[in-house]
């Protein structure tokens, strides 16, 4: 088969490259890991598990597509073609990462150590890489819709999220802002303000809001009913809001879609961050005279299923 359309394979580092590059050699990186009393052997099974998942992976899509692989470190600078093929080769994180810079283009997301990794993003071993690329380019298979959560900064600085938006300080201090949903409006002292996607909603989201409930309930199993990966609306709760005589705690948490906007300025003269699905790599500053514009993306990501 071949086609005039691209195939992007994203991968990503294993434990052990990151250990090298840290280290300068395998030698050093086995010295530092077993100085600490840990099993050196599993970061070299896991990096032979993945390099055999990429090689074999190459090998099934290279005789049908052009095909071009890509480290996820240049995700951000990367320029995606309209009609390209992503496909990851990793965890649920690379599968999220990858996402958010994308538009519509579909991914096939491949599961490299199955015995390793459980992959609730990840439906595909890679035995299944031909016959699934080779469907997608066909446009016959079945996607599914994920909706991301999207900030734009009042400079023209946007930010995507697939599972949440992080939004406070990046030390472990208070974060100071004004928010604003719909006519409510407060001054806020707190340990930051977390938007979440449907995806991300039975993760960091239900993790907070549970144990908010139970503190306040303490009897009471707390009930938690995550949105639908596809609904257009994302939710936001506070983390630890202060009371004080300058700042509150009222809006705490909330519903989020086009119709009502979630909007946070920023009154941190040095430190704020709003980061995504837990990557500070690509963080956007937000310190004092930014204001944050949340809402749903515009575009729903694709994952091919």
């Amino acid at each position: 088969m071949s086609s005039d359309r691209k195939v992007v394979l994203v991968t990503r580092r294993t434990r052990l490259e990151e250990l090298v590059v840290r280290h300068n050699s395998v030698g050093q990186a086995k010295f530092y890991i077993e100085h600490l009393g840990a099993d050196f052997a599993d970061y070299v099974l896991e990096h032979d598990t993945y390099r055999r998942a990429l090689d074999s992976c190459l090998q099934r899509v290279e005789p049908m597509v052009r095909i071009q692989q890509l480290d996820r470190s240049f995700l951000p600078n990367f320029i995606f073609a309209p009609d390209d093929i992503i496909v990851t080769l990793g965890q649920d994180g690379l599968v999220a990462n990858t996402l958010k810079y994308l538009d519509t283009q579909p991914v096939v997301a491949i599961n490299p150590d199955p015995t390793r990794w459980d992959g609730v993003l990840l439906p595909f071993q890679v035995q299944d890489t031909a016959a699934i690329v080779a469907e997608a380019l066909a446009n016959k298979r079945q996607c599914k819709r994920i909706t991301m959560a999207e900030v734009t900064l009042n400079d023209g600085q946007r930010l995507r999220a697939v599972n949440d938006l992080f939004i406070g300080q990046r030390t472990h201090v208070s974060a100071r802002y004004a928010i604003q949903h719909g006519q409510l409006k407060e001054r806020q002292s707190s340990s930051g303000v977390i938007v979440s996607t449907g995806l991300g909603s039975t993760g960091w989201l239900r993790s907070v809001l549970t144990t908010a409930r139970r503190l306040e309930h303490p009897d009471d199993v707390p009930h938690y009913e995550p949105l639908p990966w596809d609904k257009k609306q994302l939710r936001f709760v506070v983390r630890e809001a202060f009371p004080s005589r300058a700042t509150g705690t009222e809006l705490i948490m909330g519903q989020v879609d086009k119709a009502m906007p979630l909007r946070i300025a920023s009154e941190m003269p040095e430190g704020g961050v709003i980061f995504a699905d837990g990557m500070e790599v690509d963080a956007l500053q937000f310190g004092a005279g930014f204001t944050a514009h949340i809402q749903p993306a515009a575009h729903q990501a694709v994952l091919v299923v």
